[in-house]
């Protein structure tokens, strides 16, 4: 099954200031999900943004936070945001049958919700290089378990080419121009 960019919401879990601070190759992972947000923006794919427990792990980073309006931020207090009556519900409304996931920690909250999301009958893509965790053996064993559980292990770039479909428009030229070189 190809991501669509019309079928597809992008939904960005934890990546929170007291939490990143200790995640491996934190930086990186930020920048693929700001980096999946602009592109996903671009293509009008809606994008929620979860919280887990901001009084104690505080707010989402701030290269993420200033890409998001208000109404994209769903606090929680549940591991998964399947789980999460007000985030699951918020997902159900954008009707989207795709679910593509960045976030922290992989072992955690991102795998919770990718299961969560995938017995609630949605189709789940776990972007590779947009999660981790505080360590790289939590990260290869949370991929390991999603990807025998079903859950569609992918890039970044394979996520934008898949929602871009097609070169040869001016949207392929811009975003090729902006992000894809």
């Amino acid at each position: 099954m190809l991501m669509r960019a019309e079928t597809s919401c992008l939904l960005v879990v934890d990546f929170q200031e007291r939490l990143m601070a200790a995640i491996h190759q934190a930086d990186q992972v930020v920048a693929s999900g700001v980096w999946l947000i602009r592109i996903a923006q671009r293509l009008n794919v809606p994008i929620l943004a979860s919280e887990q427990y901001p009084r104690g792990l505080g707010p989402t980073v701030g290269a993420i936070r200033q890409l998001l309006p208000d109404d994209a931020l769903v606090e929680k207090t549940h591991f998964s945001c399947a789980a999460e009556l007000d985030c699951m519900r918020r997902i159900d409304l954008l009707d989207r049958p795709q679910v593509v996931l960045v976030g922290a920690e992989a072992h955690v909250c991102v795998l919770q919700t990718a299961l969560g999301l995938q017995m609630a009958g949605k189709e789940v893509y776990l972007v590779a290089d947009g999660v981790s965790s505080r360590s790289p053996e939590d990260v290869r064993l949370a991929l390991a378990r999603m990807r025998a559980e079903g859950v569609r292990i992918v890039s970044r770039e394979m996520v934008a080419f898949e929602w871009l479909h097609q070169a040869g428009t001016e949207t392929f030229r811009a975003i090729s121009r902006e992000f894809l070189r």
